[in-house]
């Protein structure tokens, strides 16, 4: 069993079976991690549209662990399109995004915010200054 208080919790499932999950924070960046090898990003969007509940000071912690750029730079995109309420307690400035373009998938576009290749349609219309 993982005891890191803010990466995930134990549940016990019938008969007795103990179950280790992430937390919903954890669990976002871990699948974000999996972009775009293991997971779409049409599937991510649609999981992010429903994340309204999440902890701005557990985010915080996590990405200030989080030692992968793409998956915090990412993030930020997602958190930025959707825009929830906890986005604002947020400022990307705050954390390590490390420097330079990013190139994550082919026919993209360069998010002109955080410098990493996505797809075109994850690019917001005002910001279309990337390549």
């Amino acid at each position: 069993m993982r005891n890191d208080r803010f990466r995930c919790h134990e549940v016990i499932a019938p008969n007795d079976w103990q179950l280790v999950m992430s937390t919903p924070e954890r669990a976002i960046l871990e699948a974000i991690d999996e972009l775009p090898e293991n997971e779409s990003f049409h599937n991510l969007d649609m999981i992010f549209e429903g994340l309204t509940t999440l902890r701005p000071r557990l985010l915080t912690q996590l990405l200030n662990s989080c030692r992968k750029i793409k998956t915090k730079r990412l993030f930020f995109v997602f958190a930025d399109k959707h825009n929830h309420a906890w986005n604002k307690q947020l400022n990307a400035a705050d954390f390590d995004l490390g420097k330079g373009d990013r190139a994550l998938v082919k026919g993209g576009k360069i998010h002109s915010s955080y410098r990493i290749m996505v797809p075109k349609n994850f690019v917001l219309k005002e910001d279309t200054n990337g390549a």
